[in-house]
């Protein structure tokens, strides 16, 4: 099969593979375990910055040893700290911005991003991007706080200006009740 619908991951990834170029800056505003950082360590290449956020110090450590590994850890600044922080912390635009909402895998599950805080980020993140640039967000409802983030972010990029902001939402809709979903923004 040439192409193949995966998962919201997968479609976000798909999307920054065609829009990051070799000495783009961009923002991991989750790192998580660091796959989605070193993918765009690669993309942004020798060149290129990666600007990464996390607020538990495991997400932080788990995305250094990663990008060490494969060498590329010299692309990246990491801040162990919340995304509400972009602001505070880059200053340049970028290429892009990635997102993934809810809890650490393989961490603490009480421990998961909030909506006001994604707001401020993703508010922040979307006035940094370049024209062309998108910033793309998976969500992970079927827990309290994400069925309330999925909602409040629809209703957030909804509002947004149609002159300034394309907005895709993709979701599986035979996937069931708390599948994964996506969306991608693009500055216009």
């Amino acid at each position: 099969m040439a192409y193949e619908l995966r998962s919201a991951r997968y479609l976000a990834a798909d999307a920054l593979r065609q829009v990051i170029r070799p000495g783009d800056t961009v923002i991991d505003a989750t790192l998580g375990n660091g796959h989605d950082t070193c993918m765009l360590a690669e993309l942004v290449g020798e060149g290129g910055h990666v600007i990464g956020f996390d607020i538990q110090p495991d997400a932080v450590e788990r995305t250094a040893a990663a990008l060490t590994e494969k060498g590329l850890i010299s692309r990246c600044t990491l801040y162990a700290e919340g995304h509400q922080h972009i602001a505070q912390r880059v200053t340049d635009p970028v290429r892009a911005a990635v997102f993934n909402l809810g809890w650490l895998p393989g961490g603490d599950k009480s421990i998961t991003t909030l909506w006001e805080t994604n707001q401020t980020a993703i508010a922040a993140a979307l006035y940094l991007l370049e024209k062309g640039g998108i910033c793309t967000v998976c969500a992970y409802p079927g827990h309290a706080e994400g069925d309330r983030e999925r909602y409040a972010l629809a209703e957030y990029l909804s509002a947004l200006r149609p002159q300034e902001y394309n907005v895709l939402h993709n979701r599986f809709l035979n996937a069931g009740p708390g599948a994964p979903e996506c969306f991608i923004i693009q500055k216009q």
